[in-house]
């Protein structure tokens, strides 16, 4: 059981928490409050909270003086549907524009977020105390959700936290969880490190709990499986950053026989949604943001029906993003049958720059784990789409592939993607990640 921290010596149960501590358990009783909610509850309060920030962003917001409607009556869905959407292109040239010129109190002190530009496009955007605030009430309720034992020990490896090759130690698990409760402690490493001192760490660490890139636990769980290294004390491992494939999760499974609970975040809006702790979808995060997922033509998508991913940040009075579309794309689902009534995501495609368009016109986001070629000498593999019918193929291999094997993986692409590309092939001593840490096994290049 995780205890409340108390400010009242001899007060252990029930607790006096400090105001702060109240503060965040408040939220999360609003948070199990609202998430029994029907989806039209959650939408009525949602369009009141927009109209709210429709209100702020026409008086004092320049980009949306002329984009966002005057509400002289209530907020409906068709005076919504009305508003444009926002493109990454349109937040990059707005720059200063977007944020607002006479703040609230609460909303006022602006913090910049620049993103890594994983979709090809990097931004910078503004956060506030408020949404400062409500990170870590949702990285506290995803806890809860997941009935952690906040006493373990957590250990992250992220991209960035941390000089490489330079690991910290903290006592708690970070203000989310620790302003509410007692914790143990956290290690932290950069994941730039080299992988084999990250698995050396990881085995001195002794983690209860991981947090990392998909990437990244994919290699280290390969590397327990090799090496037969176990770690004894795991009960779950939390990812983020990237797409999270069945592959992964097997792999990990695997090495380490303890789930993967994955988070749908991202740096400009904060988390999206969150794995469901019975059922594996991932459930919006409604109390801050409004998600839709739009076709070609703005109009919402059917449940099951893959349409781009457009948030609005209800609670950033300092720096709103309205109708934003973040470039991924995704699938709404059917209501999940664990009871909560937050909007279900069933699957998450992928980002705009992952997804393949082939000559004949099919568009998809391509998989190919390791287990379709079937090649030993292969370590590291990207694909790139250099043409509508062309892949360059880089590979970091033990040793070069000769031309029999080169022909039976083009082949395998072939299959895979049941279309007659061209291919190319580049051999590194290592493929790069992004700015932001994360890598990408495959990459569209084509405009």
């Amino acid at each position: 059981m995780n205890l409340i921290k108390s400010v009242v010596p001899g007060m252990v149960s029930p607790a006096v928490p400090e105001p702060n501590g109240a503060l965040m358990l408040a939220l999360q009783y609003q948070f199990g409050q609202s998430e029994k909610l029907s989806f039209s509850e959650l939408r009525e309060l949602q369009f009141k909270q927009a109209a709210s920030l429709l209100y702020i962003a026409k008086r004092s917001v320049p980009f949306y003086k002329d984009r966002v409607p005057q509400l002289d009556s209530v907020l409906t869905q068709s005076i919504w549907s009305e508003i444009p959407v926002l493109t990454r292109t349109q937040l990059v040239d707005a720059k200063d524009q977007i944020v607002n010129k006479k703040p609230l109190k609460g909303h006022d002190q602006l913090h910049k977020i620049t993103t890594s530009g994983s979709t090809g496009m990097p931004i910078t955007a503004y956060g506030t105390p408020m949404t400062r605030l409500f990170w870590d009430a949702f990285t506290l309720r995803d806890h809860l959700w997941q009935k952690r034992d906040l006493g373990g020990k957590l250990v992250s490896i992220r991209p960035e936290q941390c000089e490489p090759g330079r690991p910290v130690e903290a006592k708690s698990w970070g203000s989310g969880a620790a302003i509410a409760f007692d914790t143990g402690p956290a290690a932290m490493m950069n994941s730039r490190t080299d992988i084999a001192d990250q698995l050396l760490w990881l085995q001195k660490e002794k983690p209860d709990y991981l947090l990392s890139l998909p990437s990244v636990l994919n290699e280290l769980a390969k590397r327990c499986i090799d090496q037969g290294i176990k770690l004894p004390n795991l009960k779950q491992i939390r990812c983020y950053g990237e797409l999270l494939t069945d592959a992964v999760r097997d792999t990990c499974k695997l090495a380490w026989d303890v789930d993967v609970v994955d988070t749908y975040s991202a740096q400009e809006v904060g988390y999206i949604a969150m794995q469901c702790p019975e059922q594996g979808n991932y459930h919006v995060q409604s109390e801050s943001l409004l998600v839709e997922i739009l076709d070609e033509n703005d109009k919402p998508c059917a449940v099951g029906e893959t349409g781009r991913v457009v948030v609005t940040t209800l609670l950033n009075y300092g720096a709103p993003l309205i109708r934003y579309a973040i470039g991924d794309y995704a699938q709404f689902g059917e209501p999940c049958a664990c009871g909560r009534g937050l909007p279900v995501i069933q699957k998450i495609m992928g980002r705009q720059r992952n997804m393949m368009r082939t000559p004949d016109g099919r568009v998809h986001w391509p998989s190919f784990p390791s287990s379709y070629w079937n090649l030993d000498k292969i370590r590291q593999m990207q694909l790139v789409q250099l043409k509508p019918d062309h892949l360059l193929i880089k590979l970091v291999v033990s040793d070069r592939l000769d031309s029999r094997e080169e022909e039976t993986l083009k082949a395998v692409f072939v299959e895979r993607f049941q279309y007659g590309f061209s291919f190319e092939f580049e051999y590194l001593d290592m493929i790069p990640r992004s700015s932001g840490g994360k890598f990408e096994d495959f990459v569209c290049l084509v405009d």
